[in-house]
């Protein structure tokens, strides 16, 4: 049986989160914003459909879009962080 433990004070988890932040290799980092920028537009155009078709400049930066997270997406499956962007 496991003895409970006290949360770490916001002291310690920013320091953690600051090594944690400085022992992922730059390309990760990369790949974990283009994903996030990415999939936060193609979330924006996809709400758009709810209402009106897109515009064919809107179309086509929706399928960048989604390429872009593909490929972050799989840079990311390569290095082991999936965990980044929330995929177990």
């Amino acid at each position: 049986m496991s003895t409970p433990t006290s949360p770490l004070p916001s002291a310690a988890v920013e320091a953690l989160s600051r090594l944690e932040r400085s022992s992922i290799a730059p390309a990760v980092v990369l790949a974990v914003n283009v994903y996030m920028v990415a999939s936060a537009r193609t979330a924006e155009l996809s709400a758009v459909t709810n209402s009106r078709e897109l515009t064919r400049g809107e179309s086509d930066y929706l399928v960048h879009a989604q390429d872009m997270m593909a490929g972050a997406r799989a840079a990311l499956e390569q290095a082991g962080r999936l965990d980044l962007i929330g995929v177990a």
